[in-house]
């Protein structure tokens, strides 16, 4: 079983200016520069015939490279208790619109769509169940709150296998598409 997202990388410039905030919390599990991302679909587990369906359907997608900034600092909760650290990326428009034709080309491949509301962002830090103080990290929030970018641009989706280890999980690139410079979308 092959367990696959779809997502974009921020250039080098912007992974390290996200590197350099990731300190001072304790029981943050820290994100490394190979995995700094913005997820547009996360898939899951899926057998090698429906993965190779996959790949073929999301390199029939076009559309325009975002152009995006980073603007801020959050985080995500899981049953009331924060298991996520994240920057926000914006504007959210044309991520969004990019997340539903890798939508719709992943229903072409036979994956049930995305139930979930999109909220684009790239992940900095992970907590475990015991990990985290809340002070300190609505803390850590406040002083990130500035966080900030100067307008880029993501030329490529990628296709990535996400793969579970005890130390965490490691991302390999599975295939890589341009995305189109000012061209009008098309799926």
């Amino acid at each position: 079983m092959h367990r696959l997202f779809v997502a974009l990388r921020p250039p080098p410039a912007i992974r390290t200016l996200l590197l350099d905030a990731m300190e001072g919390l304790p029981g943050a599990r820290w994100q490394e520069d190979e995995q700094l991302h913005v997820t547009l679909r996360f898939i899951g587990e899926v057998d090698r015939r429906q993965a190779e369906d996959i790949a073929t359907a999301l390199s029939r997608l076009a559309a325009p490279a975002p152009t995006v900034r980073l603007d801020g600092a959050g985080s995500f909760d899981k049953r009331g208790r924060i298991d996520t650290l994240w920057a926000r990326v914006v504007p959210a428009e044309p991520l969004a619109a990019i997340h539903r034709k890798v939508d719709q080309a992943l229903a072409r491949a036979g994956v049930a769509p995305d139930q979930r509301r999109y909220l684009p962002h790239v992940t900095l830090a992970r907590f475990s169940r015991t990990a985290g103080d809340p002070a300190l990290i609505d803390r850590w929030i406040a002083a990130h709150a500035a966080l900030a970018s100067p307008d880029f641009t993501m030329p490529h989706l990628m296709l990535f296998e996400s793969i579970l280890a005890h130390d965490g999980a490691h991302y390999e690139p599975v295939a890589r598409w341009p995305l189109d410079e000012g061209s009008s979308p098309r799926t």
